[in-house]
């Protein structure tokens, strides 16, 4: 991962927030508005779908993980990851 995403800005950008509970990977995913998705990744407050291709993670054990995931799974191959806290509504 190139240093210039690692510790990017998520304002504008619709993206998972990655983080590791009880040695699993969890994946929520949020608008650029700040709004939690539910699993149509329509947002409510914005009365869009999103499209997330960017994960945030929360510590640099989550990152690596998800780094991995990238290299090996064809199913991560289009997502980018970076270094992080999320945004909410609330901020």
């Amino acid at each position: 991962m190139s240093d210039e995403n690692k510790n990017k800005s998520t304002a504008g950008i619709d993206t998972y927030y990655a983080y590791l509970e009880d040695g699993e990977l969890v994946l929520e995913p949020y608008c650029s508005c700040g709004n939690q998705l539910d699993e149509t990744y329509f947002c409510d407050a914005c009365k869009r779908h999103c499209r997330l291709t960017d994960i945030l993670c929360e510590d640099e054990g989550t990152l690596k993980m998800v780094d991995q995931y990238i290299r090996t799974s064809s199913k991560f191959r289009r997502f980018k990851a970076m270094l992080g806290k999320r945004q909410t509504s609330e901020s």
